[in-house]
């Protein structure tokens, strides 16, 4: 079946970080986009990252932008999100969610993980 498998989160400080992990399976790991996406309580959902294929482009939200590091290991289908300098308004459920299209396209998310929470608090 296909997967995805988030861990790493807990309670931070402002100011402090913390490194999400994402496990795939199931699918050919090395094709495809990989992209972050979280939601705060009581809001909607926001795209965070994204991450192509081979690793070669990122791309980010502004809100994190400089912030937060996308990366990614085929070797390990595993793809990560280093999460510095963390403010109170980073506290949400994070989601990794794996893109349609294998060539980059914009054909949307089609498999998402359960979730792991990040709370940032003093």
């Amino acid at each position: 079946q296909v997967q995805l498998v988030e861990s790493g989160g807990g309670l931070a400080q402002p100011g402090g970080s913390l490194r999400l992990s994402c496990a795939a399976s199931g699918f050919t790991f090395s094709s495809y986009p990989m992209n972050w996406v979280r939601q705060a309580p009581g809001k909607g959902l926001e795209w965070v990252s994204n991450i192509y294929s081979d690793g070669s482009d990122t791309y980010y939200a502004d809100s994190v932008k400089g912030r937060f590091t996308i990366s990614r290991d085929n070797a390990k289908n595993t793809v990560y999100l280093q999460m510095n300098s963390l403010k109170p308004e980073d506290t949400a459920l994070y989601y990794c969610a794996k893109d349609r299209e294998s060539d980059g396209g914009d054909g949307g998310l089609d498999v998402w993980g359960q979730g792991t929470q990040v709370t940032v608090s003093p």
